[in-house]
């Protein structure tokens, strides 16, 4: 008989957290321990995903990805605290979040055993909730046919009617985005100021990392902003119907790409571009801790340095937009780019320029029209 240790970590799922921790204790665990990680989920999983543009398969801004090696880390540091030879978790054969857990926890400690009774029992949800009821688990009961996982990043929701993709979500399924219908006539303007990448100021008032992340899911959700319903690829290869609520996520990323634009040249902004889908792929495949990340990180760090500046978003009934930017580092320069009198552009360079540019076209078009004509 083993002695049991629990482990709650806040990355702002919003639960009765305390709660939880007793009723662990109800059921024999002999310590509980409840972390709170909300401010480092910020400054090292949210704040790195802003920087690399993280969006899996150009639609999910890895809320849930990114914090289970934080989850992880904390359960391996509990169990090597306590003196622990082994770790468990309730994830299902399915997923991909027993990849993510058991990749982390494994690179951590080798020597932890991982027990995940759910896919070793086989259990579907419905008989985890009869085995719980069998043993005198005390459960809540739910008060939806959904499936969520959130925290500060964003919101997931499985399960039910969504199981089928052909179906539209009904509007019980959202708590964050408010339906276009109850959204305000009037748009609303929002100028965020980001350092060295990462936003530091909304609306001219600095904030904490964790109020930015917080206030920005209020208001933009208040617009109608940040569903996201689409066709997933999870890591052991089955195809899902995935639908968040990631209304901050979102406009983050969309203001610092366009940010990026302003200051990084047109090189690092298409090398940049696979980087960041690497790296987006890395966080969702569980591979947090794979040397290929730390690398991805140095080369897009480099490019943070001169992502200094303030961009302007407009929202409106369910619409984000960046409707202006601004920065020291802008390379825009009105001189080149305007089309008035002022121009100090020499129009007459650009012949010169097609005429090469266009050389290794023309020469292996004319190859193929004479390959053509034998």
């Amino acid at each position: 008989m083993a002695d049991i240790i629990t482990v709650t970590v806040d990355v702002g799922q919003k639960e009765n957290l305390e709660e939880i921790g007793e009723r662990a204790k109800q059921i024999g665990a002999i310590k509980h321990y409840l972390i709170d990680a909300k401010e480092e989920f910020v400054k090292n999983y949210i704040f790195p995903s802003i920087k690399a543009n993280a969006l899996y398969e150009s639609k999910y801004p890895l809320s849930t990805a990114l914090s289970r090696p934080l989850i992880a880390s904390k359960v391996v540091e509990v169990a090597e605290k306590e003196g622990a030879f082994a770790v468990a978790h309730g994830c299902t054969g399915k997923g991909n979040d027993q990849v993510r857990f058991e990749v982390t926890i494994k690179s951590l400690n080798p020597n932890l055993k991982v027990i995940a009774p759910a896919r070793e029992w086989n259990l579907s949800r419905d008989r985890e909730i009869e085995y719980a009821k069998e043993h005198g688990i005390r459960i809540e009961l739910k008060k939806s046919i959904f499936s969520i996982d959130q925290n500060l990043w964003g919101r997931s929701i499985e399960c039910g009617p969504l199981e089928d993709p052909d179906v539209e979500p009904p509007p019980e399924a959202f708590e964050w985005v408010k339906p276009l219908n109850q959204t305000s006539e009037k748009a609303t303007y929002i100028n965020i100021k980001f350092e060295k990448g990462v936003p530091i100021a909304i609306d001219g008032e600095e904030k904490k990392p964790v109020d930015i992340i917080s206030h920005l899911n209020q208001i933009a959700g208040k617009n109608g902003i940040g569903i996201i319903d689409h066709i997933e690829d999870r890591v052991v290869g089955i195809k899902s119907r995935e639908v968040y609520e990631c209304p901050a996520a979102l406009c983050l990323i969309e203001a610092h790409k366009d940010l990026e634009k302003l200051v990084l040249t047109r090189n690092e902004l298409f090398f940049k571009d696979i980087v960041d889908s690497q790296w987006a792929w890395l966080v969702y495949a569980g591979l947090w801790l794979d040397p290929l990340r730390y690398d991805l990180d140095a080369f897009i760090n480099s490019t943070q340095e001169r992502v200094n500046g303030n961009v302007r978003i407009k929202l409106y009934k369910g619409n984000y937009r960046v409707v202006g930017r601004s920065s020291p580092y802008s390379l825009y320069d009105m001189n080149l780019a305007t089309y008035g009198i002022s121009s100090k552009f020499d129009q007459s360079s650009a012949g010169g320029f097609i005429d090469l540019w266009g050389l290794p076209t023309r020469v292996a078009h004319s190859m193929l029209y004479k390959m053509k004509k034998k």
